[in-house]
């Protein structure tokens, strides 16, 4: 895809609206909608890459009440022409098809790869890759489970999603301490996951989320891995204009 001259690709990760509250989420939904706003006038497209949503679980027929703003605004950018893909997040990894249906956006579930004015990128959220972190990748083989998702279906949304918002916002990335320290590019596992990568094919920049730290790192020769970081206390995005890419902060 060679991109549109003008235009750019954004790309942006770890809302998690409705955490803690949803009260106290509103103003940072309201800062993303100004965003988006700020951005379609020049969006070839966006990539959402995960944790939108603090929790999210799809029924057949009902979905998590609120966030009408943020997903009106994606429905608007969709309705205008402008690609958005969906990359699933350890957070709303229960999603199912209600993006596609009814705001015409694909849900992806793995890292994908593209290639956008002969720049290679491998991107996704992030969860579960590289070495380490073992009890979370037992766990969302547990939660990924159809089993799983069939028993939890059978609560009543008022409970299941009161439950999962509280088991959600217990989870340590909303305020853990060593999401805001960089630990070394030794023990940075996506760091070393994208070498890993690198061994068997060429990426110009490998691009996540779910670190909630903004990263930029030289993992090889014209190859770059980036974190995006989040919209909970660094506001922070990132974007390519056919030659390089850039991270920025918003506000």
């Amino acid at each position: 895809m060679q991109i549109t001259p003008n235009k750019k690709i954004y790309f942006a990760s770890d809302q998690h609206f409705g955490a803690p509250t949803p009260e106290l989420s509103f103003p940072r939904e309201q800062k993303f909608v100004a965003w988006l706003d700020e951005i379609k006038g020049d969006a070839e497209a966006i990539f959402l890459l995960g944790d939108l949503f603090d929790f999210w679980f799809e029924y057949k027929t009902v979905v998590p009440k609120g966030f009408i703003r943020v997903l009106g605004k994606l429905a608007e950018i969709r309705d205008c022409g402008i690609p958005i893909y969906f990359f699933v997040g350890n957070h709303d990894l229960w999603m199912d098809d209600y993006f596609e249906k009814v705001l015409d956006i694909p849900i992806y579930r793995e890292n994908q790869e593209y290639t956008f004015s002969n720049k290679t990128f491998l991107i996704g959220h992030g969860d579960g890759k590289g070495p380490g972190d073992i009890g979370y990748k037992r766990m969302k083989k547990v939660f990924t489970n159809p089993l799983s998702k069939w028993l939890f279906r059978w609560l009543h949304p008022d409970i299941g999603v009161r439950l999962g918002h509280y088991l959600s916002v217990k989870n340590k990335l909303i305020s853990g301490d060593e999401d805001v320290k960089f630990l070394g590019e030794e023990n940075e596992w996506l760091i070393l996951y994208s070498k890993r990568k690198l061994e068997t094919k060429h990426y110009n920049y490998l691009v996540f989320g779910h670190r909630h730290l903004p990263l930029k790192v030289t993992v090889g020769e014209n190859s770059e891995y980036i974190n995006l970081g989040d919209w909970i206390g660094y506001f922070t995005y990132g974007v390519f204009d056919g030659e390089t890419f850039e991270l920025k902060k918003f506000g």
